[in-house]
């Protein structure tokens, strides 16, 4: 049977009105497919990259679960636990939880290192039924004697690949180790390599599997071009670019602090509004920054790969690789900051010689070749060179290039990305 709204899915009344409160009236995919299992009481294994509605896909069954309980809220023994990689992601996280959980009694309490550990240590104490935390503070909590993960009922661990790739692979063991045998639990990861599927079999029990958008998928509604440019040039494009009020909320990706560093404070000598965030900032830094830029405050977000998953920002109408990712996955996560929610949005990269090889990986992961955009004061022909004359994956199409020169100056098209 198709879902077509979330009141198929038996879903409470508080719920559904926090929904129609947050204007989410189709569920994605991965919520029709997720939401009926999970509160039936399974176990669950998904593959799902950012942008696919997956917060929500945990978090409204969690919440409606726990709130059927007659269990009460206890200091520092969390009832459910959402283990996330990212300070970034676990307030995201909080903050959905929250709107989803408005009309209803429920305590969620988020915890991250990169702050005083005292202000969430008083709130812990104060009594929760739903943790969001990093593996690093979490441990250092239940070392304190802070947190204990007795009463758990449901376990979510998210971006479970992301953890592997960030180093934190043993502290997620540790932790599952404090579990008790008796929960359900929730598994979810852009992609399963080995150490990550076989940490989902030891944690799952028969679970139900759901597979949505290939991690080699990008979404449809984003209109994506190279341009290829001198190494030197390429500071000169990026202010051309936003000559053009069009490009109005625009993630710049570099691939070090000190770059993010150095364009931001480029930009904003040109009058561009740009904040950097990595993660050399301080926590408060980097939540002013994403709060800046969410609120319209700055125009330019220029971030490493820390920003590329598990943020989900409205209305992020550019995404400009200033430098290519030396993973192909980072490509698909960094451009899946725009076009979220249905929204169209455009992804620019810039490839200079040597990064001729990146683009192929790119291009072979995608199963694409990115449409070439010439009209740009600063096109390198040479560039190009050794990238196949033909298509790589002949009979693709994509839309005509809307970029237009305009005086000597780069223009991405009078409509791009509304």
């Amino acid at each position: 049977m198709t879902i077509s709204s979330f009141a198929e899915m038996g879903l409470i009344e508080p719920i559904l009105r926090a929904l129609r409160d947050e204007k989410h009236e189709v569920p994605t995919p991965i919520q029709a497919q997720a939401i009926p299992r999970l509160l039936e009481g399974c176990d669950l294994l998904g593959c799902a990259q950012t942008g696919t509605g997956k917060t929500a896909a945990f978090a409204l069954p969690i919440l409606q679960k726990l709130s059927e309980g007659k269990t009460q809220s206890r200091s520092g023994s969390p009832r459910a636990l959402i283990l996330t990689p990212t300070r970034e992601l676990a307030d995201q996280i909080g903050r959905s939880v929250r709107a989803y959980g408005r009309h209803i009694k429920l305590w969620t309490t988020v915890v991250y290192g990169g702050v005083g550990i005292g202000g969430q240590a008083r709130a812990l104490s104060k009594g929760v039924d739903i943790l969001v935390a990093t593996p690093g503070r979490l441990l250092d909590l239940m070392r304190q004697r802070l947190v204990s993960l007795n009463n758990l009922e449901i376990f979510t661990l998210d971006e479970a690949d992301r953890m592997l790739d960030m180093g934190f692979i043993n502290d997620v063991k540790t932790i599952i180790a404090s579990l008790p045998g008796k929960r359900q639990t929730l598994f979810f990861s852009a992609t399963m390599p080995g150490e990550v599927l076989r940490l989902s079999e030891v944690l799952l029990k028969n679970p139900v599997h759901v597979k949505v958008n290939a991690v080699s998928s990008t979404a449809e509604k984003i209109d994506q071009k190279v341009l290829f440019v001198e190494q030197g040039n390429k500071e000169a494009l990026l202010l051309s670019i936003f000559e053009d009020p069009a490009v109005y909320r625009a993630l710049v990706f570099t691939k070090t602090k000190h770059k993010a560093n150095k364009i931001a404070e480029k930009l904003n000598r040109n009058k561009v509004s740009a904040e950097a965030i990595h993660g050399n900032k301080s926590q408060s830094a980097r939540t002013l920054a994403l709060r800046n830029f969410t609120e319209g405050k700055s125009r330019v977000l220029v971030a490493t790969d820390l920003a590329s998953r598990g943020i989900d920002i409205k209305g992020v109408t550019h995404v400009i690789n200033f430098e290519m990712p030396n993973e192909p996955e980072s490509y698909i996560h960094r451009i899946g900051r725009t076009a979220r929610a249905g929204a169209a949005g455009s992804a620019i990269s810039f490839c200079d010689s040597g990064e001729r090889q990146l683009l192929r990986s790119i291009e072979r992961t995608i199963k694409a070749t990115l449409p070439i955009d010439k009209d740009h004061p600063f096109h390198a022909p040479h560039a190009i060179e050794q990238r196949p004359e033909k298509p790589a994956f002949a009979g693709r199409r994509f839309p005509k290039s809307n970029f237009i020169p305009r005086r000597g100056n780069y223009r991405p098209g009078a409509g791009a990305g509304r």
